[in-house]
């Protein structure tokens, strides 16, 4: 056996060495950077429908005994003005329900993260805002159906409401349909506040505070300039008549 020589013990410590820095990196990287092998948090699944015991298939007002009321707005038109609407009702201290329309939601969809995130509710409000009541079966469930869908895909839930489009009530099928794609309830108002036919805002804030009480849902709509300038007055009369505007959800709770 060949005599080993200092040149040759001086080789084999200098690799040795290298293989324990080497380790001792790629362990401590690993334990320096473990957030890079992190998947970005996905946010919770929206709030789904809920059963209400003892309440109507079609719910037009929440409890009469409670200073409490809910502002729905129809979730269509221009963002911009959906945005405004939400950060007004937001700087008073409002929570909303909003009935979105599918094709609104295709068209905007970072409008319902949006809702959401303000704390307010969000429901079914059909795919194409057509006149629901009036459809075949097929057609009238393609509608709810195709709207809970983009709900799901968007949020983690179909909505929390089920609203009709153009009609107050659903007929007899069209609140079997909803039921069975998983909204127990309807969601009607007994408020209107004809926002819709631009009467100009002083004429909606009358019609709103002249027929509000405790427990009214109010019918309300995104798109219309009358509404976003009433909408002040509005919440401020609500607040001096100790009247707090509140989901749809914590109305009925």
């Amino acid at each position: 056996m060949g005599r080993v020589t200092t040149t040759d013990r001086r080789a084999v410590l200098r690799l040795s060495a290298g293989l324990v820095l080497t380790a001792g990196c790629a362990t401590s990287g690993a334990v320096a950077h473990p957030a890079h092998s992190r998947a970005p948090a996905k946010p919770p699944p929206a709030p789904g429908p809920r059963r209400l015991p003892g309440r109507p298939a079609q719910l037009a007002h929440g409890p009469r005994t409670r200073p409490r009321v809910a502002l729905t707005f129809h979730g269509n038109g221009d963002p911009a003005t959906a945005r405004a609407l939400l950060r007004e009702a937001e700087r008073a201290g409002a929570r909303v329900t909003v009935l979105a329309v599918g094709t609104w939601l295709d068209e905007h969809p970072g409008i319902a993260r949006r809702i959401l995130d303000g704390g307010h509710d969000l429901g079914n409000h059909t795919l194409h805002h057509l006149g629901i009541n009036e459809m075949s079966e097929a057609d009238a469930r393609a509608e709810i159906d195709g709207c809970a869908e983009r709900l799901r895909r968007l949020t983690g839930s179909i909505g929390s409401w089920f609203r009709p489009s153009r009609a107050a009530l659903a007929s007899p099928l069209v609140e079997r349909l909803a039921r069975n794609a998983g909204y127990p309830h309807v969601l009607s108002y007994d408020v209107d506040s004809l926002d819709f036919t631009s009467p100009g805002a002083p004429a909606v804030t009358r019609k709103v505070l002249g027929e509000i009480r405790n427990g009214s849902v109010v019918s309300l709509h995104f798109g219309y300039a009358d509404t976003v300038a009433a909408l002040p007055a509005v919440l401020e009369e609500l607040d001096r008549r100790g009247l707090a505007a509140v989901t749809t959800t914590e109305l009925f709770s």
